[in-house]
């Protein structure tokens, strides 16, 4: 039976409302180096279990200067030894671009290193254009997500050590992992990572239900899907050995300043970002200085309109009215917001004001 562990939540019953986590992609902004950038990102892992923040993920992307984090279980193992309680996780490892042994073996070490602290979250996508997409793979065979299911089913045989008798894989074993141990005597939570799924349409929502897997949306940038694909989950959900009933999140576009000004000031500098991503030409994130001086056309300040639609976006009142609205839409079990702004100082503040508004015990 394909199979997940619990998913360590705290209970709804005894918090006043759903469970808050942070995405991060080590944003790189004009000005700034990588190193800056990963070194925040240490910062704000550290000051998001200060603040009582869930779960800190970081996602997998590739050939994008803007965007640090392409190696997710590097970062994962540094921001680990950085801190103590908070669960981290990928959000997500792109599957299709490494093979699943391999996967395994990575995200077992993370937890034999930190028991019950780690989460596989899992994409399909490449994380980036197809002629990268083909450098991580290597062939042009290779580029097909037709084989995900397939791919995934390997990885949770080498996570659980459960392949079927006869399975050409049935005799190979990830180490560290079931055949060597991880926390003897200890529960089962503690010696086995949870698997997610990820996903920005309404394929993997429906993979997610039927194999009785948690489900993450990437709200933030499809959000015109969330709420279909979200039922898609619910209604195609199997429970499964270690997950009796659905379990959704969505990762949502936040950003939080001081004032509403502000807040919009860094939102056309990040939506300028995404404007050149979508376009092809991916560079470092600009500055609100940079998105002041840009001299945009009709077309691209429609762009920026529709691609904020379903962001929140304002000073600490509009981020709490924002924030509870779109929980209440979507009756999700667990919300995870990504605040990618230019400047660190800036970055950071956005967080705990999302903290101090949400109602987080450490702000």
């Amino acid at each position: 039976m394909l199979v997940t562990l619990p998913l360590d939540v705290p209970s709804h019953a005894s918090t006043p409302s759903i469970p808050l986590s942070v995405l991060d992609v080590a944003p790189v902004g004009t000005g700034y180096t990588a190193t800056e950038a990963l070194h925040t990102t240490t910062e704000l892992a550290r000051r998001a279990e200060q603040w009582g923040y869930h779960r800190f993920w970081v996602a997998e992307h590739h050939n994008m200067p803007g965007i640090a984090s392409s190696s997710p279980p590097v970062l994962l193992a540094h921001l680990a030894a950085h801190t103590t309680t908070l669960r981290l996780g990928s959000g997500g490892v792109m599957l299709p671009n490494h093979a699943p042994l391999v996967v395994a073996e990575q995200f077992g070490t993370l937890q034999a290193l930190h028991p019950g602290r780690i989460d596989i979250g899992l994409g399909r996508a490449p994380g980036t254009d197809q002629h990268t997409a083909r450098a991580l793979r290597r062939s042009a065979e290779a580029l097909s997500v037709d084989d995900f299911p397939q791919q995934l089913g390997e990885l949770i045989g080498f996570l659980t050590g459960s392949f079927r008798e006869g399975h050409p894989y049935s005799r190979i074993h990830a180490v560290p992992g079931p055949a060597s141990g991880i926390e003897p005597g200890g529960e089962r939570d503690a010696a086995r990572a949870p698997i997610w799924l990820l996903g920005s349409s309404g394929y993997s929502a429906q993979l997610a239900g039927i194999l009785g897997l948690p489900f993450a949306f990437a709200h933030h940038f499809s959000g015109e899907h969330t709420l279909p694909a979200l039922a898609l989950y619910r209604e195609h959900f199997q429970p499964s050995e270690d997950l009796k009933e659905p379990y959704a999140m969505i990762a949502a576009g936040v950003i939080a300043a001081g004032t509403a000004e502000e807040a919009e000031r860094l939102g056309r500098a990040q939506a300028l970002g995404m404007l050149r991503l979508r376009s092809g030409r991916p560079g470092l994130q600009p500055s609100p200085e940079e998105a002041e001086e840009y001299p945009w056309s009709p077309a691209e300040r429609d762009f920026v309109e529709s691609y904020q639609r379903q962001h929140v976006i304002g000073d600490a009142d509009a981020v709490r009215r924002g924030l509870h609205d779109l929980v209440e839409r979507t009756a999700v079990d667990e919300l995870m917001v990504v605040s990618n702004v230019h400047g660190h100082a800036a970055r950071l503040a956005s967080y705990e004001i999302i903290a101090r508004e949400w109602g987080l015990p450490g702000v």
